[in-house]
């Protein structure tokens, strides 16, 4: 019995960790929105474009630097695998319109989130 309760509650963590989240984001004209700049676990993310303009993505180490841009098209759905401990940073190039990302993220979702212009 009591092996069957610790295995219960080791269950329950680990399926808690591991948890997804879903979101609609919106980022102003010029802005970028933050996902993960603090230490965490590996996470993937599947983004739309819901806007009527292109927004640029890339990861950023937390220690530093800049890699995988990619261009995301209106209505175009990617999927991005994150390193721990690295940010994906969305951002709106648009002179004057909102942009609108659908954000899936599964994961290590325990991620700061904010925006920076």
């Amino acid at each position: 019995m009591k092996k069957a309760l610790a295995s219960f509650v080791i269950f329950a963590v680990i399926g808690t960790s591991c948890t997804s989240l879903h979101s609609t984001t919106y980022i102003k004209a010029q802005d970028s929105f933050i996902l993960g700049n603090n230490e965490h676990g590996q996470f993937s993310v599947k983004l739309k474009n819901a806007s009527t303009s292109n927004v640029e993505i890339w990861e950023a180490p937390v220690a530093g630097g800049r890699h995988s841009q990619v261009i995301v098209k209106p209505n175009e759905t990617v999927k991005v695998k994150v390193d721990k401990n690295t940010a994906l940073r969305i951002q709106n190039k648009s002179n004057d319109e909102q942009a609108a990302v659908e954000l899936h993220v599964k994961g290590d979702t325990g991620l700061s989130m904010g925006y920076k212009n």
